[in-house]
């Protein structure tokens, strides 16, 4: 059995099954039909499989040109039709893995996708999870739901591994294929077919003796920047008492060929990884009774910045003789960063909150977000659209929460009494207050 599916894959007989067609699921789905594979796209959102029948993207920096390249294939089908994940001899799942209002792991989408792949399970296919998530829930979660309905067994009946997502939104220089996987399961044979399966499609598997130190591997490199970026934030608050310009700092400090990595502040965290997995491993380790202090203390830190930038903003407008209640208030980016249109837990929507709680009538700038689409965190702000610039816009304030290229951000920052330049993006003008 576990030869004829390695025969298969290599063949580019087997069909592939992407659960999850989202940031992570999409690209992976395009990498495997450039490669010759038939496969199937999954996902419980009517309206994406529409869209994709129709060659539509739903994501700013995947063009409908390459959605029309992989339907012209004939080899890609998008379906909400669960019941064909049984024609799949490898499943991906991508889906999301947030944290509940706790902030504790939400292993629902993990749960409710492996209870509706279940009763499909059959001999000699590939489950492979992708969704971030802390060490042990291959192994204690996806798996036994998979086994339940027709009590086959992993390992033997079918295979099963984790390799995590490392995909970085519209980076110019790595994409999907060209990011090296790691791959971990906890047996020889799902370990042997997943690395063939990925193979076909990333430039090097990394394997890894089991699935739960793949899971860590995951942690481990979204934990190293979540800490980084804490300790140039609060560095950055330090540094503003100070009148030290940390932008100048960090720009210095990185002309050093070694021992140094430039990491940069901002109003807060954002992303589905960095805001949320160093969690996943605090919520686990009190199994343990093993106490995560640095991690925790991070997290805090990161997650009060957007509060920081409120009472910088506070300070700005009354030097400027004006106040929070009643300003004009525009809020330029709403992405969680620079020249993407993903909104995935997104501090300028914190941010915006705030500011509304202080009396702010806000709105907001952002070309690559024209209207903000559903949210779990912020259904209310569903349906608002950017503003469009003209000559006559004016703001009592202005809030730079996200530096997109394309926009002129100098040439913006006339259009405001006060500027507030979280992301050193303002360089000419003089009305400009950091934070």
């Amino acid at each position: 059995m576990v030869n004829d599916l390695i025969r298969k894959i290599n063949e580019r007989n087997a069909v592939v099954g992407i659960v999850g067609l989202g940031y992570v699921g999409l690209p992976l789905a395009g990498e495997f039909v450039k490669a010759g594979f038939n496969v199937i796209g999954f996902d419980i959102d009517a309206e994406k499989i529409k869209m994709l029948r129709n060659s539509q993207s739903y994501i700013k920096h995947i063009p409908a040109e390459k959605l029309k390249g992989m339907n012209s294939t004939k080899l890609f089908t998008a379906t909400s039709d669960f019941s064909k994940s049984s024609n799949c001899d490898a499943v991906i799942i991508c889906v999301p893995t947030p944290l509940t209002h706790h902030r504790e792991p939400d292993m629902s989408y993990i749960v409710s996708t492996a209870q509706t792949l279940s009763p499909y399970v059959r001999k000699g296919q590939l489950f492979s999870l992708e969704s971030t998530t802390y060490p042990g829930t291959t192994a204690e979660v996806l798996t036994p739901i998979l086994e339940a309905s027709k009590k086959l067994r992993a390992g033997k009946d079918f295979y099963v591994c984790f390799s995590p997502e490392r995909e970085d939104p519209n980076n110019k220089d790595f994409s999907t294929s060209t990011i090296p996987k790691v791959v971990g399961a906890d047996d020889k044979d799902s370990l042997k077919i997943a690395k063939t399966l990925y193979d076909c499609v990333i430039c090097r598997t990394v394997l890894v003796s089991s699935a739960a130190t793949a899971e860590a591997t995951k942690l481990l490199e979204n934990i190293f920047r979540c800490i980084n970026i804490a300790l140039v934030n609060e560095i950055k608050v330090v540094f503003d008492k100070m009148g030290i310009d940390v932008w100048e700092v960090i720009n210095a400090a990185k002309t050093k060929p070694f021992g140094f990595m430039p990491f940069y502040p901002g109003p807060g965290l954002g992303g589905h990884c960095i805001p949320i997995d160093p969690f996943y491993l605090t919520w686990k380790a009190r199994e343990y009774d093993s106490p995560t202090r640095f991690i925790e203390l991070a997290g805090e830190i990161n997650t009060r910045m957007p509060y920081y930038v409120v009472e910088r903003t506070m300070e700005a407008a009354n030097n400027a003789g004006l106040t929070l209640k009643g300003a004009k208030l525009l809020i330029v980016g709403l992405a969680y960063k620079k020249n993407i249109d993903d909104l995935r837990e997104s501090p300028s929507f914190m941010l915006w909150k705030l500011f509304e709680e202080k009396g702010s009538k806000v709105d907001y700038y952002d070309p690559f977000c024209p209207v903000v689409p559903k949210l779990r965190e912020y259904a209310k702000y569903f349906g608002k659209k950017s503003i469009k610039l003209t000559k006559n816009t004016k703001y009592d304030i202005i809030v730079v929460a996200t530096a997109h290229d394309n926009v002129d951000h100098d040439a913006l920052a006339k259009l405001g009494k006060v500027v507030v330049d979280t992301r050193n993006a303002v360089k000419k003008a003089r009305n400009v207050f950091k934070a």
